[in-house]
């Protein structure tokens, strides 16, 4: 009798979620294929720096520093003893009919699947200030590699506005390495966060130590703020304008700005690998639909924070919860999943905690001038997107297509939810009823060459 050939199972991403995957498939005896676009495996939460680099896990990665040396370890064994296939630095930039078109050093090649798990994480969710496009404006999570990846701050005086955990803890990581940090500018009120903290109060130590380090910013910190504009000259930002929760104007020099409000999930793949979105109104962004072990459709499976933002912990039990259900999907006996489900519950209460407590800015993205930038990538402002309503109606598409917001380098990951949250104002509706940007290939950007083979 002939063997039955071992199904192909690649897995997108090597975060927490990719990590637990990958072994627990490799567990039950199977090698899958594991494809990260970093040299090395971790993630954006335990991103390893390069070869050589002198600072501790504890001094990069603080109290999380355990969880990352064990992540870490765990996927180098399983390359070394040949248990996986890893593919670094590649980048999946196409996704059709059980293909995946894989991007390294400038060439495609085009992996089968007969099962996928996708496990691409999130990036920043960011709101745009009029200024924003200029020099000196960063992310939250650009700040954080720079800072995890080089050792270095991105600033010599460095302005932070946004909302959410991410906030504080770049804040923290950035005193602590002996950054110069004016000032953290969180849009959230004191009292708003103060509902979150039902749902935070799943995770006690967890918002313990955000309270720890919210406490090491000491004055640099001000809830409720609104932030009005980033000055620049032609270096690049020179200064943020706001007004404190009293209504007082206030302006902060620096020569560098760091902007994020909480996260957005990943989900170009997902998209173009079918799966269904619904807008969820608590995080105020679509989301690909999953049932709780992960299944998003026939043989797709997402993990991490590219379905649920429930952060690195939660990404670990997803990630496990989803190879489970690949594995009974095929017919192979798994241990229970009955704890991992239960860790689960109480990591979305704390995910709804953080979504209710750190809320994205709508009415400030609603409320940009005509000649604010919106799409850095084309230079599209508010105005030109408040037009595009006016001669195409409230459809997202059809704005897209009449303004370009959206067509740029990073395909609206940026944009889109600004556009949105425009759109639906001038549309006189919410922002679920305007819909949101097809997903299109390649989702990251790759050259003309990388399609054309040789001669």
């Amino acid at each position: 009798m002939s063997a039955v050939a071992s199904p192909r199972i690649v897995i997108v991403g090597a975060g927490p979620a990719g990590i637990r995957a990958a072994a627990t498939l490799v567990d039950a005896g199977l090698h899958p294929i594991v494809i990260d676009e970093a040299r090395r495996a971790g993630g954006q939460i335990y991103r390893r720096p390069p070869p050589g680099f002198t600072r501790t896990p504890e001094q990069l990665y603080g109290s999380e520093a355990a969880k990352a040396r064990d992540l870490h370890s765990l996927f180098d064994r399983l390359v070394e003893e040949r248990r996986l296939t890893h593919l670094a630095s590649s980048s999946v930039i196409a996704a059709h009919e059980g293909t995946l078109h894989v991007m390294a050093e400038s060439s495609v090649q085009v992996i089968g699947y007969d099962r996928l798990i996708l496990a691409t994480g999130a990036f920043d969710r960011v709101a745009p200030v009029s200024g924003w496009q200029n020099a000196g404006v960063y992310s939250l999570g650009a700040a954080q590699i720079a800072l995890k990846a080089q050792g270095v701050a991105l600033g010599r005086r460095i302005a932070l506005i946004g909302s959410g955990p991410l906030l504080t803890l770049v804040g923290a990581q950035l005193v602590k390495a002996g950054a110069e940090v004016a000032a953290v500018l969180d849009t959230s009120s004191w009292r708003r966060q103060m509902r979150g903290f039902p749902g935070l109060a799943a995770r006690p130590i967890v918002a313990l130590r955000g309270l720890v380090l919210r406490a090491r910013l000491g004055s640099r910190y001000h809830a409720g703020v609104t932030l009005d504009q980033i000055e620049a000259d032609a270096s690049g930002a020179t200064a943020v304008r706001w007004r404190d929760a009293g209504g007082r104007q206030r302006l902060t020099s620096c020569d560098m700005v760091g902007m994020g409000w909480h996260l957005r999930a990943e989900t170009h793949l997902a998209d173009l690998a079918g799966c269904t979105f619904a807008y969820d109104e608590q995080w105020q962004q679509w989301l690909p639909r999953a049932d709780q072990m992960g299944r998003a459709g026939k043989g797709i499976y997402l993990a991490g924070d590219g379905v649920r933002l429930l952060g690195a912990d939660g990404a670990e039990v997803a990630g496990r919860l989803a190879a489970a259900a690949c594995l009974s999907d095929l017919g192979i006996s798994t241990p229970s999943v009955s704890a991992d489900l239960r860790k689960l519950k109480r990591h979305e209460r704390f995910a709804r905690g953080l979504a209710t407590a750190f809320p994205w800015p709508k009415e400030m993205a609603r409320a940009l001038p005509d000649e604010a930038v919106v799409c850095r990538c084309e230079n599209v402002t508010a105005g030109s997107i408040r037009e595009g309503v006016e001669l195409g109606g409230g459809d997202a598409n059809r704005v897209k297509s009449l303004s370009r917001v959206g067509m740029g380098r990073c395909q609206g990951r940026y944009c889109m939810l600004t556009a949105l949250e425009l759109i639906a104002a001038s549309a006189g509706c919410a922002p679920k009823d305007v819909g949101r940007f097809r997903g299109q290939a390649p989702v990251r950007p790759a050259p003309l060459g990388a399609f054309v083979g040789e001669g």
